[in-house]
């Protein structure tokens, strides 16, 4: 289901992609290509993510390349409820087209998850992550899509102690 969802993001992106597009001429410098983001387009997105967790996904931008994200859902692995907040920042245009900026991001968060266990052993466990991501935001519509994937270092209640995880996820959101 994930590799499905991440193949479908690539392609509408590449979708609206004409192959007459320039590039720009220095991605690094966006100023003078114009803004990254449509100057229309909202700075609070809502929309849904799928992979680890599946839910519902936020994001709001605080400049042109920081934003806060986050997003509420399921956990299918944990087998319980995954709560997540990031700072993110925007560094890297990867291609910039008329229609859509590819960005890569990166940035620290947190992480609130109920593991439910086989045996009824339910237990919340508190955590960091570390989170890199693809970004595509499109300019002609009030979308963007994104694939992203996080380490967390987490700490369980109820005596579970210390451990890693992983959490990789795809998503689409609209801005108002």
């Amino acid at each position: 289901m994930f590799r499905i969802t991440v193949a479908l993001i690539v392609i509408l992106a590449a979708s609206t992609a004409r192959a007459d597009d320039e590039p720009a001429a220095d991605p690094a410098a966006s100023d003078e290509a114009g803004p990254s983001r449509a100057a229309d387009k909202g700075t609070v997105g809502v929309g849904l993510i799928l992979g680890e967790p599946t839910g519902v996904s936020a994001k709001l931008y605080l400049t042109d390349d920081q934003a806060i994200q986050a997003a509420a859902g399921y956990a299918f692995i944990g087998g319980g409820l995954h709560l997540h907040a990031d700072y993110v920042l925007h560094p890297l245009i990867l291609q910039s087209r008329d229609s859509f900026v590819l960005l890569a991001y990166v940035g620290p968060g947190v992480r609130l998850i109920q593991y439910r266990g086989s045996d009824d052993n339910t237990f919340v466990a508190i955590g960091v992550r570390g989170v890199g991501g693809l970004l595509f935001d499109f300019k002609d519509q009030p979308l963007d899509a994104f694939v992203e994937v996080a380490g967390v270092l987490e700490f369980g209640f109820e005596g579970e102690g210390a451990d890693v995880a992983l959490n990789a996820a795809a998503g689409v959101r609209y801005y108002f």
